[in-house]
């Protein structure tokens, strides 16, 4: 079946000496992996291997399988060029970064419209603005409410925060809570928008102890999450 849908590049290796298998969230099939054969051959002018960094938005066609597999790519561009996002070093090791996490968070192959507009929302976003040291952040946050996770915040006003029930609560001696200033980070990041958090105020030590909660939390509450990678390369950007 012919398929024309935007994607967004998860990931892309090498395979053989002169093709890409690349990995893409698309907007209409979900989850799809791409053979392109000949892409870092000198005789193949049309696809080029530029087109698939982490987070890329390109609108592509391919001959879509139903089942799982390989499929192949007939036409490739990018529908929102970039203005900093891979020329920035902050901001590509954010895409680096959450092009890592997502490939580790979704499984889905099969679309869901609203993740997909949220993410590439968010990378406009990241790309038309100033770098936000917070950006990430938030991103990880929001992503939950698409993911199913989002924190109940019905008593916010609470002193401890339950990582494995997602709920504030004042039970303190419960495994995965947190409290004190790391409760009172958690707490900003809740209901606002990327341009909110711009107005954050957050250190390097505080940035740090927020990202290994909401790693913690997609531990805790999605299946075979794993350490990212790439963490140890954004913290040492960010603090």
């Amino acid at each position: 079946m012919l398929v024309t849908t935007k994607a967004i590049v998860f990931s892309a290796k090498k395979f053989k000496d002169t093709s890409l298998i690349v990995n893409c969230f698309t907007r209409e099939t979900g989850l799809a992996s791409y053979l392109i054969k000949g892409v870092y051959s000198s005789r193949k002018s049309g696809i080029k291997p530029a087109l698939f960094q982490p987070l890329m938005l390109i609108q592509l066609t391919s001959n879509h399988k139903n089942t799982s597999g390989l499929n192949y790519l007939k036409e490739v561009q990018v529908y929102h060029p970039t203005r900093s996002l891979y020329t920035n070093i902050y901001k590509n090791t954010i895409a680096l970064f959450l092009s890592e996490v997502l490939t580790l968070l979704i499984k889905e192959e099969e679309a869901n419209l609203p993740l997909y507009d949220y993410i590439e929302e968010s990378l406009i976003w990241l790309d038309n603005n100033e770098i936000c040291a917070n950006f990430h952040l938030l991103f990880l946050m929001n992503l939950s409410k698409y993911l199913g996770c989002y924190p109940d915040t019905t008593q916010q006003q609470l002193d401890c925060f339950d990582l494995e029930n997602g709920n504030f609560t004042d039970n303190t001696l419960t495994k995965f809570s947190i409290s004190g200033e790391k409760l009172v980070v958690f707490k900003s990041m809740l209901g606002i928008n990327f341009d909110k958090v711009k107005d954050e105020k957050l250190n390097g030590k505080q940035r740090q102890e927020f990202l290994t909660i909401m790693l913690d939390y997609f531990r805790l509450h999605l299946f075979d999450f794993k350490k990212p990678r790439s963490l140890d390369i954004l913290s040492k950007i960010f603090s």
